[in-house]
């Protein structure tokens, strides 16, 4: 009631923007830029908040969307003149990494899991498979290179070789950004862009976050006890709110389950 009087001062408000699960372009639940962006955009435009909390529990995915989502956050903070400060919940690896990092400040709990910066590209080949059972792989193409990496065809030591240099491309991204958003904390002697993970004390002695906690209590500290927080996320699908799932949904969850699985969770 107080925000509707004239020269009434209202309590400060902390919009809770929700970054939970796997970052790809498409996918049951899946974060991404088209999904998230109307989201941001509300939690930095209503009321003015004090700050803007980012809750991450990703394990990573896609690195364009890491990046569009980054972006996003970055150039609202900006705008708008917003502190914003993550708090990693399980995991916050690879693009979840990215994600936290496009906080001023990031916190976790002591048994978070941080880090994995890195690239990475995985598939089968099915190719003695087909062969096994007689099956015969036709493909014709206009372009040499526009067959790369077919499943169904023996891995080509060139194709590999192309792969690998898109990965460090994207990788040289993933560590330009890190080294931009965590400038001056990170110490000069040590690579932390192999791919490791650490737990959050550890992260914190290397600069990767800034220390121990959680969120209520560290607004509460920061912003008075009568803070208020006004929770921001993506919506779920009606077929989902009611545990609905399809096939494709069946195989978009084991894949996630398989991602937050290589970190232990």
């Amino acid at each position: 009631m107080k925000k509707w009087l004239p020269f009434v001062k209202s309590d400060p408000t902390v919009a809770v923007i929700r970054l939970s699960g796997v970052i790809g372009a498409q996918g049951r639940g899946a974060l991404n830029d088209a999904t998230l962006g109307p989201v941001i955009e509300k939690a930095f435009a209503k009321g003015k908040p004090a700050a803007v909390a980012l809750e991450v529990n990703s394990p990573g995915g896609s690195p364009v969307q890491s990046s569009l989502i980054g972006a996003r956050i970055r150039r609202l903070a900006e705008e708008k003149n917003i502190p914003v400060i993550a708090f990693v919940e399980d995991v916050a690896a690879s693009g979840g990494y990215w994600l936290a990092a496009a906080a001023d400040e990031i916190y976790a709990d002591p048994s978070s899991v941080v880090g994995s910066i890195g690239v990475i590209s995985a598939s089968f080949g099915v190719d003695k498979l087909i062969n096994k059972y007689g099956v015969e792989r036709r493909v014709y193409t206009a372009g040499q290179s526009k067959s790369m990496l077919d499943p169904f065809r023996p891995e080509n030591p060139e194709d590999v070789a192309r792969l690998k240099t898109l990965l460090e491309d994207i990788h040289v991204n993933f560590k330009d950004h890190i080294a931009s958003r965590r400038a001056g904390k990170l110490p000069e002697d040590m690579d932390l862009f192999t791919g490791e993970i650490w737990l959050a004390q550890r992260a914190t002695e290397l600069g990767l976050i800034d220390g121990i906690g959680h969120i209520l209590p560290m607004m509460q500290d920061r912003f008075g006890k009568k803070v208020q927080f006004r929770r921001y996320g993506a919506k779920r699908g009606l077929l989902s709110r009611f545990g609905a799932q399809i096939v494709g949904d069946a195989v978009q969850g084991i894949e996630e389950r398989a991602a937050y699985a290589r970190f232990g969770l």
